[in-house]
C-alpha cells in the first residue's frame, strides 16, 4: 500500500509500450471456465426505447437513444471471453440465493467474472456477494468486500484521501437534512445522496449557490433517497474519469475528459443522471467525451499520480475508474473511487483501454488473468 510521503514515480504508470499476453501465457488461459455473474430483477427501460422513432423527438439526437440493455452487454462480455479461449456462460441470479450458493459451492467455475452490483435491491449486498465468494475459496474478478464496502461510504473514502494527502473537495456529511447558516464550506456546493452511485440523485438542481438553495435541495435529496447526504464544495473545472487496470500498482489508462460547452447556462457544468442514462433527455446529447484529454504533460503526470494513490489507498484491484475535477488552480481533487466499474464495449473504462492499445476482449481476458493470479 502507498505510504504517505512516498512518490509513486510516474514512470510506473505509463501506458506506452503497452506489453501483450505471450503466446504461452493464452494458452494455459485457454478453456478456463468464467461464470460471468450478473443480478439484473426487473426489465430494463431500455428495452423499451426500441419502440421510440427518433424523428418524433423535440430535439435531434446526436447519439443513438436505442442503447444496450444490461443483458446485451453481458452477453457481450460473454462472447468476448469465449473469443479468448475461456469456457464462458453468463447466468442471472434474479435475487436467488440458493442459486448463487448452488453456483459456487456444488461445481465452482476457475473463475467468477463479478458483475453483481446489488442484491435484493440493496446497494450494500454488493460487498456481501464478493464475501461469499471468498468464503467459498472461489477466484472472482474486481475488488474485495472490504474495498466495495468502503469506496460506497464515500465520507470514510474522502477522509482516508484527505488524510494521505490526495486532494478531495473539502464537505460534510449529514445524517439530517438540516445545517447551520454558517457551515464553513464555500459555495458553490453540490448536494447529493451518500449511498448512491451512477449519479443517482444528481441532476440540474444540484448545484447549489446561496444558503436557500441549500436548504431546499437538503430536503429534496432526505426525501427521495432517505438516508446520510453529502454536501461538498462544487470544483469548478474540468471533469475527468481515470480508469486504472491491474495491480502492484496499475496501468494508469489514457484520462477522459468531459466537454460541457454545449449545455444550455442554467446547467450546471457536471455529469448528472439524465447525462449519464437517459437518451430521451437533451442533455445527454450535449455532453462529449473526449480521450485522451487535452492537458499538458506536467498536469497529465498529476492526475494520474493522485489517481493512482486513491486506487492503491482505497484497496482497488484488478479494475477501477477514479472521478475527478482539475481545479482552476490545476489541482486534482478525487470526487469518488469506484471500483468495478461499468465495462461496456467504447464507453468510460474500455474507452480509455481501447485507447492505450487494448481491444474489449483483451482488457476482460487480463481481468480475468488478475484473478486466476491469485
Amino acid at each position: 500500500m502507498w505510504i504517505p510521503g512516498k512518490t509513486i514515480s510516474v514512470s510506473t504508470i505509463s501506458v506506452s509500450g503497452v506489453p501483450c499476453f505471450s503466446e504461452r501465457a493464452a494458452m494455459d488461459l485457454e478453456k478456463r471456465s468464467v461464470l460471468v455473474l450478473f443480478n439484473q430483477q426487473e426489465e430494463n427501460e431500455y428495452a423499451e426505447l426500441r419502440a421510440i422513432d427518433p424523428a418524433t423527438l423535440d430535439f435531434i439526437p446526436s447519439y443513438p437513444i436505442h442503447v444496450a440493455t444490461p443483458q446485451e452487454e453481458y452477453d457481450a462480455i460473454v462472447d468476448a471471453l469465449r473469443a479468448e479461449g475461456f469456457d464462458a456462460c453468463g447466468i442471472n441470479l434474479r435475487d436467488d440465493f440458493q442459486r448463487l450458493q448452488d453456483l459456487i459451492a456444488d461445481d465452482p467455475p476457475d473463475v467468477v467474472f463479478n458483475l453483481v452490483e446489488s442484491f435484493r435491491n440493496d446497494l450494500n449486498l454488493e460487498s456481501a456477494v464478493a464475501a461469499f465468494f471468498d468464503l467459498f475459496r472461489v477466484r472472482y474478478t474486481g475488488s474485495s468486500p472490504f474495498c466495495l464496502s468502503l469506496c460506497r461510504r464515500k465520507g470514510l473514502t474522502k477522509q482516508i484521501l484527505d488524510e494521505i494527502g490526495v486532494a478531495t473537495p473539502r464537505f460534510r456529511i449529514l445524517a439530517a437534512p438540516g445545517i447551520e447558516q454558517d457551515h464553513g464550506l464555500q459555495y458553490p456546493l453540490i448536494v447529493k445522496p451518500c449511498g448512491q452511485d451512477g449519479s443517482a440523485g444528481v441532476d440540474v438542481n444540484s448545484v447549489v449557490r446561496d444558503y436557500a438553495q441549500l436548504v431546499a435541495r437538503l430536503e429534496y435529496v432526505s426525501a427521495e433517497f432517505k438516508g446520510p447526504i453529502l454536501v461538498e464544495e462544487f470544483i469548478e473545472g474540468k471533469e475527468l474519469h481515470v480508469s486504472v487496470l491491474g495491480n502492484s500498482p496499475g496501468m494508469v489508462l489514457p484520462i477522459e475528459e468531459f466537454n460541457f460547452s454545449e449545455l444550455s447556462d442554467d446547467h450546471p457544468p457536471l455529469i448528472t443522471y439524465d447525462i449519464k442514462w437517459n437518451p430521451l433527455s437533451p442533455a445527454y446529447h450535449k455532453v462529449h467525451a473526449l480521450c485522451p484529454a487535452e492537458l499538458d504533460q506536467k498536469t497529465e503526470e498529476l492526475v494520474k499520480e493522485q489517481a493512482l494513490h486513491a486506487y492503491i489507498a482505497t484497496c482497488c484491484r484488478d479494475y477501477a475508474r477514479i472521478d475527478l475535477r482539475l481545479g482552476r488552480d490545476g489541482v486534482p481533487h478525487i470526487l469518488e473511487v469506484n471500483p468495478n466499474p461499468d465495462l461496456t464495449e467504447g464507453v468510460s473504462f474500455m474507452d480509455s483501454a481501447e485507447k492505450a492499445g487494448l481491444c474489449f476482449s483483451e482488457t476482460l481476458r487480463r481481468i480475468v488473468a488478475f484473478a486466476l493470479e491469485r
